[in-house]
């Protein structure tokens, strides 16, 4: 076959994906969160959707497939079909950390197609009020004064606000103990209850209780103090830079999605999150809309997941692998 005999069946080849990218998307698409209703992952999905739908005349349906930390419904859309029709909104824990804590039927860097990194959220470390500091430094003095007594709660085992009290301890050299809850809701209960001392948890779930007056902030884990939040430091002004902590939020499709659909997904995704509508309703949740290239994307997967990783061994954090 002759070289331009080559590139007219390679033209060929492409034209079908090329004329179904024009025309993308043409039904509905199902927009997987994989965590219940109501709380940020869903949020910020759901507010995402509304406007994409909104912008491309199809409806964008969200599909709550909550379990084991988001790995089920992250699970879920790595076996779809790749046409850009199922697509998910998936969190660090699931994107992230769970490959490392234990057995996912999924690997985020070959059955996932990254489209764009949507929001971040900064994770807030807040006590209870019976516990008697004011800042970062007061906190790690009274753990270092009673090694072993002080408790810090979490979202479950390997969920980030597990890791993030793991990588407090290592940082600030303090022994304090882990309490896991089934989800964030009954951490904060027990918190507020003053049975636990401590958590970190996504600043949007903490600032009601904060602002009311019943948990005391001590830092939040971004670079720069968060706007709903312009009083508390960030762990580098306190003189914690390693103490990073963000939960993150990106939009991912199933292996094999034509790169063309790809693209026109993060078209659709970024033009919606530069609405200034959606960026105000995502601010008053904390958070900060981003909406970067699917290969840095990819890159920025691959980072925090070495990051968190070297985090659990570590801290030798038992994992069920």
């Amino acid at each position: 076959m002759t070289i331009s005999r080559r590139l007219l069946v390679g033209l060929l080849l492409l034209l079908p994906s090329l004329a179904s990218a024009q025309n993308f998307p043409a039904k509905p698409i199902k927009l997987i969160v994989p965590f219940p209703a109501g709380g940020p992952n869903d949020i910020i999905a759901r507010v995402i959707g509304q406007r994409m739908s909104e912008l491309s005349g199809q409806p964008v349906l969200i599909d709550n497939r909550g379990g084991q930390g988001g790995v089920l419904g992250t699970d879920a859309v790595s076996k779809a079909a790749p046409d850009g029709y199922t697509i998910a909104i998936s969190s660090a824990g699931a994107l992230a950390i769970s490959p490392s804590m234990e057995r996912v039927a999924y690997d985020t860097q070959t059955d996932l197609t990254p489209v764009t990194l949507v929001a971040t959220v900064p994770e807030m470390l807040v006590v209870a009020t019976n516990v008697p500091v004011k800042d970062i430094g007061e906190l790690i003095a009274l753990a270092k004064a009673q090694p072993g007594k002080l408790n810090f709660a979490s979202s479950g085992p390997g969920s980030l606000p597990h890791l993030a009290g793991e990588l407090f301890k290592l940082t600030a050299k303090i022994d304090i103990v882990h309490v896991p809850y089934r989800g964030a809701a009954p951490a904060v209960n027990d918190l507020l209850g003053q049975q636990v001392q401590m958590t970190f948890l996504d600043l949007p779930v903490l600032l009601p209780q904060v602002k009311a007056g019943a948990l005391k902030p001590i830092a939040v884990g971004s670079v720069e103090r968060a706007p709903t939040a312009p009083d508390v430091p960030t762990t580098k002004e306190a003189g914690f830079p390693d103490l990073r902590i963000e939960n993150w939020y990106g939009m991912v499709a199933p292996k094999g999605t034509p790169k063309e659909i790809v693209t026109a997904l993060h078209g659709l995704a970024t033009k919606a999150m530069a609405d200034p509508a959606v960026k105000e309703k995502l601010a008053a949740q904390g958070a900060t809309l981003v909406g970067d290239e699917p290969e840095h994307f990819r890159a920025f997967i691959a980072d925090e997941t070495k990051k968190w990783a070297q985090v659990i061994k570590d801290a030798g954090v038992e994992t069920a692998k």
